[in-house]
């Protein structure tokens, strides 16, 4: 399909739009402090294991992964 981005093993991004990146870093963002949070905003173990693909205990893992993301969009949208 003309315009789309193929992703997946052995495929790069080439591209994404600035409007596209500040809003992946929005909701970027959004995700971590879902994830950090404490009390009734915080994201469930099953929330988070259903993200991670079923693999439960990965809170952690996933959490440092969105933040390196949201640095490097910040990088890059700056």
């Amino acid at each position: 399909m003309p315009g789309s981005t193929t992703l997946g093993p052995g495929h790069g991004v080439d591209a994404v739009e600035h409007h596209d990146a500040l809003r992946m870093t929005s909701v970027m963002k959004e995700l971590s402090r879902l994830l950090t949070a404490t009390g009734p905003d915080r994201m469930t173990d099953a929330q988070v294991t259903a993200l991670c693909g079923g693999e439960a205990g990965r809170r952690e893992d996933f959490t440092d992964w969105v933040e390196r993301v949201v640095r490097d969009l910040e990088k890059a949208t700056a």
